[in-house]
């Protein structure tokens, strides 16, 4: 590695360290961690509504290692295409990224993990989180899972480059690895739209859960829960405005291409641009956490897959109107969840938290007692 590399990964610590990173041992880690090494031999770059692969043997290193010590998000395989193998741009959902490092550690430092700490990592990607924690804890106390095969190869292959010998397990994340169990934490570098079972059988008494609760609508939320002796786990959202993507199991099925039906009409009681907030957007998913969400201005599309219905808005004089159609009043059930949030001030998702238990998975409002909505497990 250069000395203008070693200089690369200093400046980007310090970048984060300027920020709401408050543990000087993630800065470190970052300032050694050869990013360059993760991101493979390409990447996609957004470009309008494409994906456009950049490989590193046409930009030139010093450009490549400016990109790679960016703290951005590099998407590295859409539609399980890899940069590396496209032809030209393409289109579709991103499978695999880079996450940008100042959210990396970001979520650790939520999950508050200490040195000595036996860590389980829910997808390993391309293998730049996991070397994050092995650089902190140690190889020893590290133990990576990832889903598709083909990362998992890579990741590996990066790792022992960079020097990096952790436990690492090619498979479905949502089911932890029993044979490392107990672990202090379990931290998932992917969203989940409910807690894994599994991940609360395999956590010590008093140990940590940290993951992005995310949905169909897209919206997200970083939650830690802790593992009473009870065999509860409880914990409060942090608040930060993360995106991760859905873990794979947990992806939205494919739909139809949407068609507006008349259905029932009447004047909506909320403004549809109301979900353009960030935790306005959290909540509607909790109320109809089947529904997938599409936005155009102000005006709004939900469309549930499970049973056809759907509700969507459009202008009506100095206000909105809403049509709802089929089983589910979709619309009604968003209203009634943004009325419930509105009535104690709006606050962020600070005064949000979960209560998992072996038989139900609750997010509430102000305190376990308040307000809450059941997550589909």
């Amino acid at each position: 590695m250069t000395a203008d590399t070693a200089s690369l990964r200093r400046a980007l610590a310090a970048k984060i360290g300027g920020g709401s990173l408050k543990d000087p041992a993630w800065r470190a880690a970052v300032g050694s961690v050869p990013r360059e090494l993760f991101l493979g031999a390409g990447l996609f770059r957004p470009n309008g509504s494409l994906w456009e692969p950049v490989r590193r043997a046409t930009v030139g290193e010093e450009e490549w290692h400016r990109l790679a010590y960016a703290d951005t998000t590099w998407v590295t395989q859409v539609e399980g295409v890899d940069a590396t193998e496209a032809d030209g741009p393409l289109t579709g959902r991103p499978t695999s990224s880079s996450t940008l490092p100042s959210l990396v550690v970001r979520t650790l430092e939520v999950a508050g993990i200490h040195d000595g700490d036996k860590v389980l990592e829910i997808g390993t990607g391309t293998g730049y989180s996991t070397a994050v924690i092995c650089h902190r804890l140690g190889d020893a106390n590290v133990t990576s899972v990832e889903y598709d095969s083909r990362l998992a190869e890579s990741a590996a292959a990066s790792l022992r480059t960079a020097g990096y010998a952790p436990t690492l397990v090619t498979g479905d994340g949502l089911h932890g690895y029993r044979d490392g169990a107990e672990y202090d934490a379990v931290v998932a570098t992917c969203a989940v739209r409910h807690i894994p079972r599994s991940w609360l059988w395999q956590l010590r008494d008093g140990g940590t859960i940290t993951a992005p609760l995310g949905g169909w609508m897209v919206a997200s939320g970083l939650i830690r829960l802790t593992l009473g002796d009870d065999g509860v786990a409880e914990g409060r959202f942090s608040g930060d405005r993360v995106s991760y993507m859905l873990a794979r199991p947990h992806e939205r099925p494919p739909r139809p291409t949407f068609y507006p039906l008349p259905g029932e009409a009447r004047r909506s009681r909320v403004n549809p641009g109301l979900l353009q907030d960030w935790t306005a957007h959290f909540v509607a998913q909790l109320a109809a956490p089947s529904a997938e969400l599409v936005m155009s201005g102000e005006e709004v599309i939900l469309v549930d897959v499970a049973t056809g219905s759907q509700a969507w808005t459009e202008p009506a004089g100095d206000g909105w109107s809403v049509h709802q159609d089929g089983p589910l009043r979709l619309w009604d059930q968003v209203e009634d969840a943004l009325a419930t949030w509105q009535t104690v001030g709006s606050p962020d998702q600070t005064a949000f938290g979960m209560t998992v238990t072996d038989e139900t998975q609750r997010v509430w409002l102000g305190d376990p007692a308040g307000p809450s909505w059941r997550l589909p497990t």
